[in-house]
């Protein structure tokens, strides 16, 4: 074994750029290519705001990508619980030094960005939960005493986001960890019982509903309620997508986006203005390369040697899942709005900061899949 890591710690910088992925980092820059034109069609075929910081963001967080994939997977084991604690204590940040905007507190000026501290809990969690189960065998998983300390390290970031308020980025949170609790092998029955009991106390937690979440909800039930109000962005996303047909209307050509009828064309909703310009296959296109990107992430937590590795791959990888059908289905009609960002795709640089994090991880677990994880 001694042997065997200093192998490995003496690798060379050609031997560790030799073992990346090059499929996942060829699917990764299509992907974000493709995101420059999409954001290029928002400002209306012009390099404005969105598009020019979009472009920055990306290249600058894909490097950001390459520098963490050569950092040794043991360091991020080691700095797992320091990297929760963190950005647990920046979402503190936030509840109060952080930015309003639209009856939202959800970002930290940081003067060469606005950070939301709560697209990094979404990694920062699963890396906690893939450190601490890491070492507890099968028999004690589902032990009280080692139930404790992973839900209070999950209820504490959900409860800090769903109170600024964002209750869709706190859901997604929570579906990573729960993943990550799934994967160590937690019994079925202990999220049969909070399943029972979130049911139960549903009627409770829509009291504390902020009226416009009130609203999403009634708006997904029945979107014409409210056709130029709360309904008005759901009815022409559908509109849109519908009207791309099976080849779209062609690059800059969208009438739905260029006449402004779809708002937050840039955020949430860039797959909608995608598929209108690019029809059925372009958006075929754009679902089988994060199936690729997917597939690579589970491939590699395959191939990695330490269980904190398979977990947090597998983790992420799912949670990667979640985060592109949420966004799809809300934009379809099949989802309430829940304010979530269809990754690298959509403009934000939180999400691609997050998201680049998460995948630089995912790379390290490939370059050093031989290293045993204590």
């Amino acid at each position: 074994m001694l042997q065997q890591r200093s192998i490995q710690s003496s690798q060379s910088l050609r031997d560790k750029i030799l073992s990346f992925d090059y499929v996942l980092i060829f699917s990764i820059l299509v992907l974000g290519i493709i995101s420059m034109f999409a954001m290029y069609s928002t400002d209306g075929g012009e390099f404005k705001y969105h598009t020019n910081s979009h472009i920055l963001r990306f290249f600058v967080f894909f490097g950001m990508f390459f520098v963490i994939s050569l950092i040794q997977i043991r360091f991020w084991h080691e700095a797992s619980y320091l990297i929760y604690f963190t950005f647990f204590l920046l979402l503190l940040g936030v509840k109060y030094f952080g930015l309003t905007s639209s009856g939202s507190q959800r970002w930290l000026n940081l003067y060469f960005m606005n950070l939301q501290p709560s697209e990094l809990m979404k990694i920062g969690l699963i890396l906690f939960l893939a450190k601490y189960y890491h070492r507890i065998s099968i028999e004690n998983i589902n032990s009280f005493r080692h139930l404790v300390l992973p839900i209070t390290a999950l209820i504490g970031p959900v409860i800090l986001v769903a109170t600024q308020p964002d209750l869709g980025t706190s859901i997604l949170i929570a579906s990573g960890g729960i993943v990550v609790a799934w994967l160590a092998g937690v019994r079925p029955k202990f999220f049969i019982y909070s399943g029972v009991a979130m049911i139960a106390l549903l009627p409770i937690a829509i009291s504390f509903l902020k009226p416009y979440q009130k609203s999403r909800i009634l708006t997904f039930l029945n979107p014409e309620r409210d056709p130029l109000g709360a309904g008005y962005q759901i009815i022409q996303s559908k509109i849109a997508i519908g009207s791309g047909g099976l080849f779209g209307k062609g690059f800059l050509n969208g009438s739905q986006s260029y006449l402004d009828y779809l708002p937050e064309k840039h955020t949430d909703f860039i797959f909608t203005l995608f598929s209108e310009e690019f029809g059925f296959f372009g958006s075929l296109f754009i679902l089988l390369l994060y199936a690729l990107i997917i597939s690579r992430i589970i491939r590699i937590g395959n191939m990695t040697r330490s269980n904190f590795g398979k977990l947090y791959c597998y983790s992420f990888g799912t949670a990667f899942f979640i985060y592109v059908v949420v966004n799809m289905m809300m934009v379809l009609g099949l989802l309430p709005i829940v304010g979530s960002p269809l990754p690298i795709m959509s403009y934000g640089g939180s999400s691609m900061l997050a998201i680049m994090f998460g995948l630089g991880i995912v790379m390290s677990c490939k370059i050093y899949k031989d290293v045993p994880v204590n």
